[in-house]
């Protein structure tokens, strides 16, 4: 499984480095590869039959509990295939869709890390490997939704994205923390045992919080739905493999992957069964008064997205069917109107429904396989849509409270997105065409394939439902709620509530799509209340933010290096000083204290020239030079006191030092004649103030004995456990290995940044 993963994203870096050296329709053949996968996956779907999961565990950091681990169980092969059986039809449409496009290497290498990303984000058994997925899912979506970096609408819609996912990050890391901290286990297989040990923790509230706000934002739930709108500035490849069967079905993953461990009955199911009804409604209501396709599909998306967590959170066994179903099902009939809407665009360059008809005649391929998926998300007969509605309004109509209010809002969220899936997938093909037949560019079999397969399979399910029940839902309902089920998908439900519900939600759907433009008023009286809405107030907190920090980066990091030196230093005094005054009873004793030597007094005296030409010559050549008598004066003193080591660090930097500043400062003019005698007298006093804090520290700690406990430590187990012989060495490498690590990584950012800067080139020298 690894070896898998690896690959991908070994991959994805070739394609990158590869360059301009494919022709656009070489690209085309990059379809095999998640092909491969596909039935990689599909061959392990066999396995499923015999045993409920296949674990496959690799040693990473095993001291922290920290491994590779890699379970595959019904749900994380159904998300599996969907990532690459979509994603093979996704490389195959981009290959025609941007065939124009320029950097198709970059667009193929985040499509493909995104893949890899998703895949580890649903295969992985630990917790700090779920999160390192999750955050490769966030980074790899910015790149792909702002791939038309050119358009502000592209790198506003991306940056959106990442800020309110990157959020939704922070919390779930603190969460998988928490959940961590409680049961002394980072992997999702021992934690299906302690549940029990979860909800009756103190801490449990908290971790729901924490866990509830990484999957909300991710999965696009209200009030974090906006982002996602907002993303279909992104190509429509984009825009269907991420916002119908991948990167917003991250957050539903993770909810249905710990509704075992942290369900209670009570506040676990009851915040998602609000939540989620919230947000069908809220995208159902907006779906059907939009006029841009995409912008149609994006909230019908947040809608169906609202209707999987409502259904997680009802828990009944009817429901959790219904949802891993609609999972299916949404991913199939929305990537076919995703694909389709671009074709449109495509052939028209419009996406405004109003100016839309009669498209039928030209592509009546891609008209048929719209008209499939919008009877699918409908819930028309022989559809797997009807399928899958028919268990949702199972689902409430058997749930012991409030079954008559949550088939109610059922009803009417089906209703809305019937609506809309009929005016994305129906409306554009009928009627008389707008515009002249000159005008329309046909899809190429790269663009209609893929979504004539789509629809197919919609029919295929839809007819024969077993073959997805028993091929991986059946699998992936056990995953849910760990136990066996009798219930199975049948075509046919007979005469009874459910199948009136049914014809009535086709009915006002139809009704909807009949006299929506009669009903787009209603949309005008509910933009007044715009200013108010989760966006405005976000964008309006995220405005605020930018000045506050505006203001305060002109006041605190203003250029001045003294500046930043002063603060430093007076918050250091100010924070040390307190603690040191309030807790430390001050002791002045000298009589351990050893006389002067002729040695330390003679460089104590250069010392003090040293600093006194410093600070009063106009020469920078003579400061850095007084400088570096300083650095050496004080490595000496180290040889004197036994630290030959850290003389010999601190002569190479000090020789490092005063090098650079003499490279960088020759050709500078002298200094500026500074007289101001108040700045003068605040930087003595500052001075005089940290000195004075620096030897009450050493005086106090000559007072107090030494622990040995910790040196002692590092000296005997250096060499046993690190196999090492220089103790400092062993230190940082092996016991401050992360500590050295995470500088390590700064380092390289800060060489890029710096990299950057010098190979930039100006507007003036990119147009010569």
């Amino acid at each position: 499984m690894i070896g898998i993963l690896i690959t991908v994203f070994v991959v994805a870096f070739l394609i990158l480095f590869s360059g301009n050296s494919f022709r656009p329709k070489y690209y085309r053949l990059l379809a095999i590869f998640p092909l491969i996968l596909f039935l990689y996956f599909g061959y392990f779907m066999m396995n499923l039959q015999e045993e409920s999961s296949l674990l496959l565990h690799y040693k990473w950091i095993p001291s922290l509990g920290i491994n590779l681990d890699f379970k595959l169980d019904g749900l994380s092969m159904l998300f599996s295939l969907l990532i690459t059986g979509i994603g093979t039809l996704i490389y195959f449409y981009a290959s025609d869709y941007l065939k124009n496009a320029h950097y198709l290497n970059r667009f193929y290498c985040y499509l493909t890390l995104f893949m890899g990303s998703m895949l580890g984000l649903v295969l992985s058994d630990n917790l700090i490997t779920v999160f390192m997925f999750w955050e490769l899912t966030s980074i790899t979506s910015f790149f792909l939704i702002g791939f038309n970096n050119e358009e502000e609408s592209s790198r506003k819609s991306a940056m959106t994205a990442f800020a309110i996912t990157g959020l939704g990050g922070f919390f779930l890391l603190a969460g998988f923390l928490l959940i961590a901290n409680v049961t002394g286990s980072f992997s999702i297989q021992e934690l299906m045992s302690s549940h029990e040990i979860l909800q009756n923790n103190s801490m449990y509230i908290l971790i729901l919080i924490f866990i509830f706000g990484g999957a909300f934002t991710k999965s696009a739930q209200f009030p974090f739905h906006f982002w996602l709108p907002g993303a279909m500035a992104a190509p429509t490849p984009v825009s269907a493999y991420l916002h119908s069967a991948t990167m917003v079905k991250a957050g539903i993953y993770i909810l249905a992957r710990f509704s075992p461990i942290l369900s209670d009955g009570y506040i676990w199911n009851n915040t998602l069964m609000i939540v989620g009804g919230i947000t069908m409604i809220y995208g159902a209501f907006h779906s059907i008064f939009r006029t841009d396709l995409k912008e149609i599909l994006a909230y019908s998306t947040v809608s169906a997205l609202g209707i999987i967590v409502f259904l997680l959170g009802i828990g009944t066994d009817y429901a959790l069917y219904a949802a891993v179903t609609f999972i299916l099902v949404h991913a199939l009939y929305k990537a076919t109107l995703f694909l389709t809407a671009g074709i449109i665009d495509h052939a028209v360059h419009t996406r405004d429904i109003t100016k839309l008809t009669g498209l039928g005649k030209y592509m009546p391929v891609v008209a048929i396989a719209a008209f499939i998926a919008a009877l699918s998300s409908a819930g028309v007969p022989l559809t797997f849509g009807f399928i899958s509605k028919d268990l949702i309004y199972e689902s409430t109509l058997n749930f012991p409270q409030w079954s008559v209010y949550l088939t109610i809002f059922a009803v009417t969220t089906n209703v809305l997105l019937a609506g809309s899936g009929f005016l994305a997938g129906v409306k554009p093909f009928l009627g008389e065409p707008i515009q002249k037949p000159s005008r329309l560019h046909k899809p190429s079999v790269f663009l209609w394939l893929p979504v004539v397969i789509l629809s197919l399979l919609t029919l295929i399910f839809g007819i024969f439902p077993f073959l997805a029940d028993d091929g991986i839902l059946n699998h992936a309902f056990t995953s849910i709620a760990v136990r066996e089920t009798e219930l199975y998908l049948k075509l046919w439900h007979g005469f009874n509530t459910v199948l009136i519900l049914s014809i009535f939600t086709i009915i006002f759907g139809l009704f909807l799509f009949v006299f929506n433009r009669y009903l787009r008023t209603p949309l005008q009286n509910v933009l007044k209340l715009e200013p108010v809405s989760p966006q405005s107030l976000t964008e309006s907190f995220g405005e605020f933010f930018r000045k506050f920090a505006f203001n305060y980066t002109r006041l605190m990091h203003n250029g001045y290096l003294r500046n930043y030196l002063i603060v430093i230093i007076l918050f250091i005094t100010g924070l040390v000083g307190y603690r040191l005054i309030t807790t430390v009873p001050l002791q002045l004793i000298t009589e351990d204290l050893s006389g002067f030597s002729i040695y330390e007094l003679t460089f104590f005296i250069i010392i003090l020239v040293s600093i006194f030409y410093t600070l009063k010559t106009t020469s920078r050549l003579t400061a850095i030079a007084s400088l570096g008598v300083i650095g050496y004066c004080l490595c000496l003193i180290f040889v004197f006191y036994g630290a030959p080591d850290l003389a010999m660090t601190q002569f190479a930097i000090d020789t490092l030092t005063v090098v650079l500043f003499v490279l960088v400062l020759f050709k500078l003019p002298g200094f500026l004649p500074f007289r101001n005698k108040k700045i003068i007298f605040r930087d003595a006093v500052i001075s005089l103030s940290f000195g004075t804090l620096i030897m009450l520290i050493t005086l106090q700690s000559l007072v107090y004995p030494a622990s040995k406990e910790i040196s002692r430590f590092y000296a005997e187990n250096a060499y046993n456990l690190a196999k090492g012989k220089n103790v400092v060495n062993v230190i940082l490498v092996d016991f401050r290995g992360f500590d050295t690590l995470i500088e390590s990584v700064v380092l390289s950012i800060a060489a890029l940044g710096v990299y950057g800067i010098l190979k930039y080139r100006g507007i003036n020298e990119e147009a010569d």
